[in-house]
């Protein structure tokens, strides 16, 4: 009797093993299911998933996406900017992400004109975000190569014509990794930074200096996005679209 247990263990263990296995899912497979979820107008379960993801340290632009359509759904304002912020800081040039984060803001109470930025500013950000970090450091790995393409027919060619116009061009594409580089690291420490908030507490007083007893400013409410410039203890030092500037205790937001 004893055997006949022992050999039935021995048979059903790894049986166990591959049912668990089978049942395990891989992040990919969890983002379907929840999308799924969220297509079968089951809002909550798919958040569940969606956040549980992200707990784990996922991140991209298609899970905040999500994210940010299943607060909506559940008319969860705040949380839903929140998360389309999250997605077009990893992903800028998304009209979608655009589209949707724009209906929501229309939403809130705070109607905030934007400090007007100079021209050339413009210009820069819009090249700036005309690609997430990730495609600016495949340019930079493209250009690189046409980079040792010049290099090899300067190295190589006997033609006087040729070996001129590849040290010019190689010039200029080694000028170009090197811009297209920089321009990726910085998207990538952009990305990884928290400098931006989204106002969560539903009427907050913007103070003049980190103290309850200090002077009022101005009056916020919950979704309102700010800029989060100082901070000490149990304060930050808040900037918001006019440029109006003062403080705001760190428990009133939720970094983006």
């Amino acid at each position: 009797m004893k055997k006949m247990n022992i050999l039935r263990k021995l048979i059903l263990l790894p049986l166990f093993f591959i049912f668990s296995s089978a049942l395990a899912q891989s992040p990919a497979q969890q983002l379907e299911a929840a999308n799924k979820l969220y297509g079968e107008a089951h809002y909550e379960e798919a958040l569940k998933t969606y956040l549980s993801l992200i707990d784990l340290g996922y991140s991209s632009d298609a899970l905040f996406f999500n994210t940010g359509n299943t607060y909506f759904k559940l008319k969860d304002i705040p949380s839903a900017i929140l998360y389309y912020e999250k997605a077009l800081k990893l992903n800028p040039s998304d009209d979608d992400i655009r589209h949707n984060l724009q209906v929501t803001n229309s939403m809130i109470t705070d109607k905030i004109d934007v400090m007007p930025e100079l021209f050339f500013r413009q210009w820069w950000r819009a090249f700036y975000n005309l690609m997430p970090a990730d495609s600016w450091a495949w340019a930079s790995v493209i250009v690189f190569l046409f980079t040792l393409v010049a290099a090899y027919f300067y190295f190589t060619s006997s033609r006087t014509d040729i070996r001129r116009l590849s040290f010019f061009a190689g010039i200029l594409l080694i000028i170009l990794t090197i811009g297209t580089f920089g321009l990726a690291s910085q998207k990538y420490y952009y990305t990884r930074q928290t400098n931006e908030a989204i106002i969560f507490a539903s009427t907050i007083t913007v103070k003049s200096s980190p103290s309850e007893s200090s002077v009022d400013l101005f009056v916020l409410h919950e979704g309102t996005k700010v800029a989060l410039l100082d901070q000490t203890a149990g304060w930050r030092k808040i900037r918001i679209a006019n440029g109006s500037i003062g403080w705001l205790p760190e428990d009133s937001f939720k970094g983006i």
